[in-house]
């Protein structure tokens, strides 16, 4: 007998506060866009809710959650995405690049790593607030959360941009210390880490221009410890960037502004569940033991405010499926309604 999906990835909703405020308590610094504040937390809701009903909406952000129907739907992860970095703003990060200083004679050049602050990455769909708690991160539901938000830009282009990228926190303590904020930003704001995040978070980063430097830092006059936190992980975004490397993004360019994290970036049409997105037919339900062996593939429907995705074995080839009753319900389809695939797994149909 096959196994019911186990998680499904849906539109947050009012009541699903609850279990967003315990996702929110247990998140780390440098998760902004998941607050732990219930008011907070509710006009993102609310604002997703906008962005689900208005393809117009000028400030269109999409919050999903992740539910394991093993533990009744209890919330276990959560996720969004921004259509347009900035909107309206400027979206700062720091560019890498590298300086040559010559002396011919001296017979001395040197290539010096640096750090550009730039609002290049403004306009681009952003991958917003990845958090999923600790016991679900190596399993099906990270990728399910992951890859499933870009399931969902694939399959409604027309509300994003070709330009995706990601935001990953960098190094921080519980306490609140990073050493790259604490060595370049905490100098010019007089505001802990904590504190600054917040102050993006509620106010976007319009601010980071009015006080930190236009010239360039030079990495090496940074402190050494400073300058090996520059593009390293928190441990909480491991999985999230993992995922992400392995669908086609780069994390060589952007750095975070506030904690020198990496900020990945990709073209939509190169990512692999781009690349491996198509629509196959509902057909009526058929045995529960007829998918032996064929590969797991994210499936979502495409009605846009009903929009749901789960994790299903199917034929990688055939045109149409034979969902059974369970599945189809969960994902809320009918027979000769579409469905839209990709495998998680093999050929990129490229």
């Amino acid at each position: 007998m096959a196994d019911a999906p186990r998680y499904l990835l849906r539109p947050a909703a009012l009541a699903d506060l609850p279990g967003l405020e315990r996702l929110a308590g247990a998140s780390a610094i440098g998760i902004s866009s998941l607050p732990a504040d219930r008011e907070a937390l509710r006009e993102r809701i609310v604002r997703s809710q906008r962005s689900f009903a208005d393809g117009d909406e000028p400030d269109a952000h999409y919050l999903f959650v992740l539910e394991d129907r093993q533990q009744a739907g209890a919330l276990v992860g959560t996720g969004g995405i921004a259509a347009r970095a900035g909107a309206g703003d400027r979206f700062y990060s720091y560019r890498n690049e590298f300086t040559v200083h010559a002396s011919p004679a001296l017979g001395v050049r040197n290539r010096i790593h640096t750090l550009h602050l730039c609002h290049d990455l403004t306009g681009a769909t952003v991958l917003t607030g990845f958090h999923i708690d600790p016991a679900h991160e190596d399993g099906p539901g990270a990728q399910l959360l992951s890859r499933g938000r870009l399931l969902f830009i694939a399959s409604f282009p027309e509300r994003f941009t070709d330009r995706i990228v990601s935001e990953h926190p960098g190094l921080a303590d519980e306490s609140g210390a990073c050493p790259f904020w604490d060595a370049v930003g905490r100098r010019f704001f007089h505001l802990d880490y904590p504190a600054a995040e917040r102050l993006a978070s509620g106010q976007g980063r319009a601010f980071l221009a009015e006080l930190l430097p236009q010239s360039p830092i030079y990495v090496p006059l940074l402190d050494e410890a400073t300058q090996w936190a520059l593009g390293q992980l928190h441990p909480v975004a491991e999985r999230p960037f993992s995922i992400l490397l392995d669908e086609g993004f780069d994390a060589d360019t952007w750095l975070n502004v506030f904690d020198g994290g990496p900020t990945m970036e990709a073209r939509l049409p190169m990512l692999k569940t781009a690349r491996r997105l198509r629509s196959v037919g509902v057909l009526p339900p058929a045995p529960r033991a007829a998918r032996g062996g064929h590969a797991t593939h994210l499936a979502a429907g495409r009605r846009l405010q009903h929009w749901r995705a789960t994790l299903l074995a199917l034929d990688a080839t055939a045109p149409a499926v034979a969902l059974r009753d369970d599945e189809a319900a969960l994902l809320g389809l009918a027979v000769g309604d579409s469905l839209c695939v990709a495998a998680l797994d093999g050929p990129d149909g490229t």
